[in-house]
């Protein structure tokens, strides 16, 4: 493989008149796309990775998980497919041209993208792609990373993401360090732009439209994947993307919590608990956890679990602004009670952007993250499961919030039940 050459225009980006001739269609405007300058989105976020890697000492990065990639550049190719098969991924470095990797046949999708400098077919080596031929494809890509460090990362040190086994060992052969990209990329991506809160709120807007068609739809007799189904089709009706997970249950599913949507058949005051986890459009992710009862008449259990996990979120929401230390509002958090402690919910708050991000605070006696503070424009969500242990429901709530200069500022509105 020749030496690798620097040329800021390796792609046209022009759209061809062949091309041009095939997209004169109608399209109709997403929630939103009016306001946001993508211009400045994509800007503001390569200058957040660029930053951290020069915060890091590093002079580059690579990236193969689809969210990192859109994060940085903005393009978007079979996320979730891409998400377990290492065949597209870019090259960032601090200083220098942006070279996209892109998968077989697809360099066209991703031209209007000013930040690319040039696009190249991603050379993949995984056993599916390439059976016994795997280690001699791995071996091209080891020669145009060394070609790329020669030119770009001459400290032969470099960040990655998602990588697996035989490349990380192909690369230390090679003399290239690989250190985790993870960090980089979850550090840039915690303080929200403007254009990047447009964005998510979109996504909420969508979200809430599909949770209140959920909440109007919703009757004994239907099952729980008839119920979630109604997100998944709002979601894709206004341009979203996908659903991280599929946790809604019903009735005794409810206790204990995560279990995924089933063909369970609701049945009449059963409490129904869903949470969105949904990316929505540009890429964003609403993450919010509503409960329901089935004929909207909560029995006095139920009464008693919701009104729980409505003080525990309520109680959490006054300790956060701008320099609380994540010890102190661990310190400082909602007691559950011990009855419920078994059932407790992974983590009492996260960060939120593109999926769930960094940080994820826990319970007290689970360890986990201590260190930092909170920073305006972070976004969170505040979590609560409330449910007995050996108990027979559960309820889930969840809300979505930015981080204001005096606290925290409500993104998520769907009414919470008034019981």
């Amino acid at each position: 493989m020749g030496s690798f050459k620097f040329s800021l225009m390796k792609i046209n980006r022009k759209i061809s008149p062949d091309l041009k001739s095939k997209q004169n269609f109608i399209t109709k405007k997403r929630l939103k796309e009016n306001e946001i300058n993508f211009d400045n989105l994509r800007s503001y976020r390569l200058d957040r990775v660029k930053s951290e890697l020069k915060k890091n000492n590093l002079e580059a990065c690579i990236l193969f998980d689809p969210i990192n990639i859109r994060y940085a550049l903005d393009t978007v190719n079979m996320s979730i497919y891409n998400m377990h098969n290492l065949t597209r991924y870019c090259f960032i470095p601090v200083d220098g041209p942006i070279i996209l990797y892109e998968y077989f046949n697809c360099e066209g999708l991703s031209k209007h993208l000013n930040l690319i400098n040039e696009i190249r077919p991603a050379i993949t080596w995984d056993y599916f792609s390439n059976g016994d031929q795997a280690s001699l494809q791995l071996k091209k890509w080891i020669d145009e990373i060394k070609d790329l460090s020669n030119s770009h990362f001459k400290s032969k040190k470099v960040a990655i993401d998602v990588i697996n086994g035989p490349a990380v060992t192909a690369l230390n052969n090679t003399g290239i360090n690989v250190v985790d990209a993870k960090l980089i990329l979850e550090q840039a991506r915690v303080i929200k732009s403007t254009e990047e809160l447009k964005c998510m709120k979109a996504a909420i807007e969508v979200a809430e439209i599909g949770i209140t068609k959920m909440k109007n739809e919703l009757k004994a007799g239907m099952t729980e994947d008839e119920l979630w189904s109604i997100l998944h089709k709002t979601n894709i009706e206004h341009g979203g993307e996908w659903i991280e997970c599929r946790i809604l249950s019903s009735g005794e599913r409810t206790n204990p919590w995560m279990q995924e949507s089933s063909n369970k058949i609701i049945q009449s005051g059963e409490i129904v608990s869903f949470d969105t986890d949904m990316v929505g459009p540009y890429g964003y992710c609403a993450d919010i956890s509503r409960a329901f009862v089935e004929g909207n008449k909560f029995n006095d259990e139920q009464k008693k679990l919701y009104s729980m996990a409505v003080d525990q979120i309520n109680h959490n929401y006054r300790i956060i602004k701008p320099g609380v230390s994540f010890k102190e509002f661990t310190e400082r958090s909602w007691t559950l009670p011990d009855e419920y402690y078994g059932n407790r919910y992974s983590v009492m708050l996260h960060g939120i952007g593109m999926c769930d991000e960094w940080p994820a605070i826990r319970y007290p006696t689970d360890g986990g993250q201590r260190n930092g503070q909170f920073e305006k424009n972070m976004t969170i969500t505040l979590e609560s499961y409330i449910g007995k242990v050996g108990g027979k429901e559960g309820v889930k709530l969840e809300q979505q919030y930015l981080v204001g200069e005096n606290g925290l500022e409500l993104m998520s509105h769907h009414p919470l039940e008034d019981i």
